[in-house]
């Protein structure tokens, strides 16, 4: 294994590497031509995986999403691929024990996108979690991962953590415990899914909202496609819809049927990021916050530490939730209870930003924090099917779940996916450490070597090949971050990069990682963008603004809940 994945990282492109995707043009033409089996709304990652399960069973697949992949929940979350430790303490076991599996999975089939993270879990004295409790919930987390964890859960005295965690508070210190979950980047995640789609032989388009139902005979047979790029509209006909748009469902149920209760709650959860410098940790963290015992995360995400989540209902619509000044604050102080000597101030955030998770609302009527992350199918009276609830780690379960539903719904024979085996687009890689030194000698710097294989996989040539063809390619987009203006060009011809925010929010992580949001790479990306693109100079800076807008609706801090 060692040697294969080697070897696959030296060399050149291997013929059977899947051509770019189809051009805009020919993918409009291709959904306003022949009836589809399957239309699915929405491009999150529930969405997105259920296109690349249901175009490899073999059923003629179009997706559609009103902004681009993963601009909804699916780009704001705790980029974490986990078991679920905390749901053990609301007796969510089948949950946590289905997450187990998928995130051993994942692990395997993109370990590029998905890799080990060691979590240490301090335990002060008169902590809501007692020690005793705490090794008694890992070794049942244990159990319900059949022990298949890239480790066991050890426990920790109080020596052991403070090794582990040198900048812990250690007043009231009893011990804590390792654990150990997984990492991911939720955007490239999603994108990879709607990538693989269309490999598969989907049709894929964001930038194109719905706007209305086909209804025919009492029965939902397509739907009127709006292309926002263009603004030309599309009659797409489809034998089965499936509508996966998360905290968006409700608003599609309305064009379906009207006086229906809400399925779905809104729970807002906000993090942010600060220099991983200031704070001082060394891996991921499970603490309880001293302000309301909720369970919250620090996360090292590269050169900086995320911190999250909170977790309070919201009615704010998906498209303008934002961190407000409350939940920040709020971050501030949970970290900084445990952290002394960090004394994080507002300053110190680079950015902040907030997703709604889609609840099922008939999972529980009390508080966010106890309902059920289980996911729901619903079918509506002209049959469109609904996937609601769920978590990012279970997204191929959902999207496995939402496809068997539309094989019953077309009378077709029930096809075992084969998700559950075949890699992710890149994830045929074996082990990223393997490669990284081979790919750090062909690029030259190891942080961008790094991000290279853990963005691309064994796809990372794709990109580098570039910098042969036009050096001035292999700069940075912004200095001290290893993102090259080769991604611009590769996002337009290879990732369905049609505007700066799809390449710099959700391609890339720039936006969350710079202080000016990625206004400075913005005019880097541009540049390479706009010959490709046909910008001229009024377009340019058209996409600029909107760029610029569009970081203020996601990243601004709200002076006020929301």
């Amino acid at each position: 294994m060692r040697q294969e994945s080697a070897a696959l990282i030296r060399t050149p492109p291997a013929p059977e590497t899947p051509p770019p995707p189809p051009a805009r043009a020919e993918r409009l033409r291709a959904l306003a031509a022949d009836p589809f089996d399957l239309l699915i709304i929405g491009g999150g990652v529930t969405g997105a995986g259920a296109a690349r399960d249901a175009a490899l069973r073999g059923l003629r697949v179009a997706l559609v999403e009103r902004e681009d992949f993963a601009s909804g929940t699916s780009s704001r979350s705790s980029r974490l691929i986990h078991g679920g430790v905390r749901y053990l303490e609301h007796g969510h076991l089948g949950l946590v024990f289905e997450s187990s599996i998928e995130r051993a999975r994942l692990l395997r089939l993109a370990p590029h996108l998905v890799r080990p993270l060691a979590f240490t879990w301090p335990v002060y004295r008169g902590a809501r979690i007692p020690r005793w409790k705490l090794n008694a919930g890992l070794m049942l987390y244990d159990v319900l991962a059949l022990f298949r964890n890239v480790k066991a859960h050890r426990g920790l005295n109080v020596r052991k953590v403070l090794a582990a965690e040198p900048g812990l508070l250690s007043e009231g210190l009893k011990g804590g415990a390792c654990y150990y979950d997984a990492a991911t980047d939720d955007a490239r995640l999603t994108f990879a899914n709607a990538l693989g789609a269309s490999e598969a032989g989907a049709i894929v388009l964001n930038h194109a909202s719905v706007r209305s139902l086909l209804v025919e005979n009492g029965k939902a047979h397509g739907a009127i496609v709006e292309d926002h790029l263009s603004g030309q509209e599309l009659t797409v006909r489809a034998r089965a819809i499936v509508n996966a748009t998360g905290p968006w469902s409700d608003e599609i149920r309305k064009l379906d049927a009207t006086g229906e209760a809400p399925a779905v709650r809104g729970s807002k959860g906000v993090h942010i990021a600060v220099p991983r410098e200031r704070l001082g940790n060394r891996d991921a963290l499970t603490l309880l916050s001293p302000i309301d015992g909720r369970v919250m995360f620090v996360l090292p995400a590269d050169s900086h530490a995320i911190i999250g989540t909170t977790e309070t209902a919201t009615r704010a619509h998906p498209a303008e939730v934002r961190a407000s000044e409350k939940d920040v604050a709020y971050l501030l102080a949970s970290a900084n209870a445990f952290f002394p000597q960090a004394n994080l101030v507002r300053s110190d955030v680079v950015s902040a930003w907030a997703g709604i998770r889609p609840l099922v609302a008939r999972y529980g009527g009390g508080d966010a924090g106890s309902t059920s992350r289980e996911h729901a199918i619903d079918v509506s009276p002209t049959g469109v099917i609904a996937i609601s609830g769920g978590k990012l780690t279970t997204y191929r379960i959902m999207a496995r779940d939402v496809v068997n539903a539309v094989e019953r719904q077309l009378g077709a024979t029930h096809r075992k996916p084969v998700t559950d085996t075949l890699p992710l687009p890149g994830g045929d890689l074996g082990s990223v450490d393997l490669g990284l030194k081979t790919v750090a000698s062909v690029v030259g710097r190891g942080d961008v070597a790094l991000h290279l294989v853990r963005a691309y996989g064994s796809r990372w040539h794709q990109v580098w090949d570039l910098t042969r063809e036009d050096a001035s390619l292999a700069r940075p987009l912004v200095e001290g971050l290893p993102y090259l203006r080769a991604e611009a060009a590769h996002g337009v011809t290879h990732e369905f990069v049609h505007t700066l925010a799809d390449l710099l929010i959700r391609r890339l992580k720039v936006a969350f990682e710079t202080r000016d949001q990625g206004a400075e790479a913005a005019r880097a990306a541009a540049e390479v963008m706009a010959p490709r693109l046909g910008w001229d100079a009024a377009e340019t800076q058209r996409q600029l603004d909107a760029y610029s807008q569009d970081t203020a609706r996601i990243f601004t801090i709200d002076p006020a809940d929301g």
